[in-house]
């Protein structure tokens, strides 16, 4: 058995392995993995892997199958809406703040290389980095605005908004449309366009959870239907 120390702190590394398969799908809503072929696959021993299965099942995100192991949850469209709507509000005031300080804009350099990235990805067929450059974009966007209190609180949700990109990679249409909303954001930035540049985040965002709810509701249904990879356990 591999050792890490006290057993908080191996309960602590079981957790984020464990979580990091359900942010990336590898574990979709409906997996299930046995308590046996967890401690295996950590190399430790019961009481590690079962603190760390109580932690995930008290942030929503597996449930505790008694005397088998655990079942991970699906990411509600309930909860969906919600994010979409935290996030649509906590990234226009990001954009307003970006698009009215010209101080701001050395960013957006960034912000444009994201963009390529999220192109070339599709063009490429490889949604999954497609995704992590739509993350790298929104994160970066928030960065920009300087308030830290904002961007504390939106990162907050970051784990969250994570999971259902992944989930629904590969049940939405090819996302063409959000690097072309991209761009025209980065535009109306670069030229100080405040309410501009706030119209087209707010629509984008709504658009996006148009887009999205609709897939989780169908996965709350059939949860495996989301299936993207299978790995062991």
């Amino acid at each position: 058995m591999a050792e890490f120390g006290a057993r908080g702190t191996r309960a602590g590394v079981a957790y984020e392995r464990m979580r990091e398969r359900i942010l990336e799908n590898r574990w979709p809503a409906g997996h299930s993995v046995l308590e046996r072929e967890l401690t295996d696959w950590l190399e430790m021993s019961r009481t590690p892997v079962r603190e760390a299965m109580v932690r995930l099942q008290d942030e929503g995100l597996i449930e505790i199958v008694p005397r088998h192991g655990l079942r991970v949850l699906p990411l509600s469209a309930v909860t969906m809406r919600e994010l979409y709507q935290v996030l649509c509000a906590l990234e226009v005031a990001a954009a307003e703040s970006v698009a009215v300080d010209p101080g701001r804009h050395a960013g957006l350099a960034g912000l444009e290389r994201c963009t390529d990235d999220m192109d070339a990805a599709l063009d490429a067929d490889d949604r999954v980095a497609w995704a992590r450059a739509d993350e790298r974009f929104h994160t970066g966007l928030v960065a920009m605005c300087g308030n830290r209190m904002l961007i504390e609180t939106v990162g907050r949700y970051r784990d969250l908004a994570r999971r259902a990109r992944m989930m629904t990679l590969s049940l939405r249409p090819l996302p063409r449309a959000s690097t072309r909303e991209h761009r025209a954001l980065v535009a109306a930035l670069a030229a100080g366009e405040t309410r501009l540049a706030a119209e087209l985040h707010r629509a984008h965002r709504v658009r996006g959870a148009a887009e999205l709810v609709p897939i989780l509701q169908s996965l709350e249904n059939n949860p495996m239907s989301g299936e993207t990879i299978r790995e062991h356990p």
